[in-house]
């Protein structure tokens, strides 16, 4: 039976870590790999407390520092990028070789929506300087959602009468 995209990703993810561990003499240590599944298993963002307590509550005994220290190695690994949104928070999220994404980000309500990559980054890119060489990109567009340009509109219109 073939391997599913998401299992065989996960397998290529793990033995990518397991490789970056073993050429630096680290250990492999349960705790690394199950913060490294956390954040690709999710669709989120993640920070350093929710993951925190995602571990707690799965039984690890984990100090916060352990999950940055990991955090680090893992984007040292090129396999997690460390974000900040509109609110000054690092947030965590995987990279894959189709990651190059915009965040469309909420200025009321805090709401991320993530966009794929449109033309214009293409043309941003080409004109590059030529002592750098780009690895990824994204782009942070600041805004209302649709929830709320309609929660202000209205307010507008009563404010108007």
């Amino acid at each position: 039976m073939p391997i599913s995209e998401d299992k065989y990703r996960e397998v290529s993810v793990r033995q990518k870590l397991a490789q970056f561990l073993e050429s630096r003499n680290m250990r492999k240590t349960s705790e690394r790999f199950t913060i490294l599944e956390k954040i690709y298993s999710s669709s989120a963002h993640v920070d350093v407390v929710a993951l925190h307590n995602a571990m707690l509550a799965d039984g690890y005994r984990v100090s916060l520092a352990t999950v940055y220290n990991t955090l680090n190695l893992l984007i040292e690994a090129g396999l997690v990028r460390r974000i900040t949104l509109g609110d000054g928070v690092a947030r965590y999220e995987r990279i894959t070789a189709t990651n190059n994404h915009h965040h469309l980000i909420c200025t009321r309500c805090g709401k991320v929506k993530e966009m794929k990559a449109v033309e214009v980054v293409g043309d941003l890119l080409s004109r590059k300087p030529r002592s750098f060489e780009p690895a990824y990109y994204t782009l942070y567009i600041y805004g209302l959602c649709s929830r709320c340009a309609k929660a202000e509109r209205g307010t507008k219109k009563r404010e108007k009468k």
